[in-house]
């Protein structure tokens, strides 16, 4: 009773944890479609507060050269690290780009946005520390959920440094997609550890598997590359929304031209990669009702909505409300993705169908 106990509470966790990092992805898009990126110039207080103003008054009169003072000698110090790294042109940008030290105008409601998004931040630090604690106690059947445990803490301590420079860099290019795609790594290790929890009691063959994992792992590269395709294009189009003053949205997407049609035609090989996969899926030996078969039809639910989002985003001028969805979604089809692959490598009727019932239920693990 005491060993099912400590899988439970691993699992729950894990789960937790999970789905608190989903809602942070849709809380930063909600940063990013609203301009809010910049609300608090300093880092991880909020104008050098734990509890952020409400009001321009509370800040001092000279408060835009305070922070971007504060921001430079931070950049100063990082541009150190840079060139003893062999980064040399990233650390002569951080350090002469004069729009990085451009201070945005108090805005209550954009700080309170990024501060509610910090605030997420640490709740989720502590879940996957407590994850990471929880994993210790299943050292001896299983050591692999430990280490994947372990890792993403250190990648969330490693992200919150990320954080802190995209700030002080005030957005800058590129910090912004790495802080993306560290997110999405985080994700993949905690499924990874999540998955590896549930039991392996039975297998079963497929007439297809080898097909099957192949063309998963094509799908898996695909939404990765249109994922980096996806966040380098919202980078071009914060660009370009900054230089006009966040005005004219309908001229968004022929100012970034050629990225964002490549983003958008790619969509189109994800969703015929899917299909490749249902079609393959249906014509093997999974029953319709198995867990495998059904987060496909799931995954590609998810991939038409995404589709249907971006298409949205194009001829509606980009509506901010879109924007984190559109995000959200792309991070829940490699989630799919990758849940798919594991379960199918496993072969584990037990494990697939605890994944999806939430059935809580011990077994030891190699």
């Amino acid at each position: 009773m005491e060993d099912t106990k400590r899988w439970v509470i691993f699992r729950r966790l894990g789960i937790t944890t999970l789905i608190s990092i989903y809602l942070l992805i849709l809380v930063g898009g909600i940063v990013r479609s609203t301009g809010s990126g910049m609300g608090c110039p300093d880092w991880p207080k909020c104008f050098g507060q734990y509890i952020p103003p409400t009001d321009v008054s509370q800040l001092p009169t000279d408060y835009k050269d305070v922070y971007a003072s504060k921001r430079k000698a931070k950049n100063i110090r990082l541009s150190g690290y840079l060139n003893k790294l062999g980064f040399e042109d990233l650390a002569f940008k951080i350090t002469n780009d004069s729009s990085i030290y451009e201070e945005a105008t108090f805005n209550p409601t954009k700080t309170w946005i990024e501060y509610l998004n910090r605030l997420l931040g640490a709740v989720i630090g502590f879940l996957i520390l407590g994850t990471m604690i929880a994993s210790l106690f299943l050292w001896k059947e299983s050591k692999t959920i430990f280490v994947a445990s372990f890792a993403s803490f250190i990648l969330v301590l490693i992200q919150a440094w990320i954080g802190s420079l995209v700030v002080s860099t005030n957005l800058l290019p590129g910090m912004i997609t790495l802080h993306m795609m560290l997110a999405i790594l985080i994700v993949g290790i905690l499924i990874y550890a999540v998955l590896k929890s549930f039991p392996i009691n039975s297998q079963y063959e497929t007439s297809n598997r080898q097909l099957l994992l192949l063309l998963l792992v094509i799908s898996l590269l695909i939404s990765g590359t249109q994922v980096v395709f996806g966040t380098q294009v919202r980078e071009m189009i914060d660009q370009v929304a900054q230089s006009l003053g966040h005005a004219q949205r309908g001229s968004w997407i022929e100012a970034v031209g050629f990225p964002f049609y490549l983003h958008r035609s790619f969509s189109w090989l994800v969703l015929l990669f899917q299909l490749i996969c249902l079609i393959t899926i249906f014509k093997s030996k999974f029953p319709k009702d198995s867990t495998i078969f059904k987060l496909n039809v799931y995954l590609l639910f998810v991939i038409i909505a995404e589709i249907i989002t971006g298409v949205a985003m194009a001829y509606l001028a980009i509506p901010a409300f879109l924007q984190p969805v559109h995000l959200l979604l792309a991070v829940i089809i490699l989630g799919l993705e990758f849940s798919i692959f594991f379960l199918l490598k496993s072969q584990t009727k037990n494990a697939k169908n605890a994944f999806l019932k939430g059935e809580f239920v011990y077994a030891n693990h190699n």
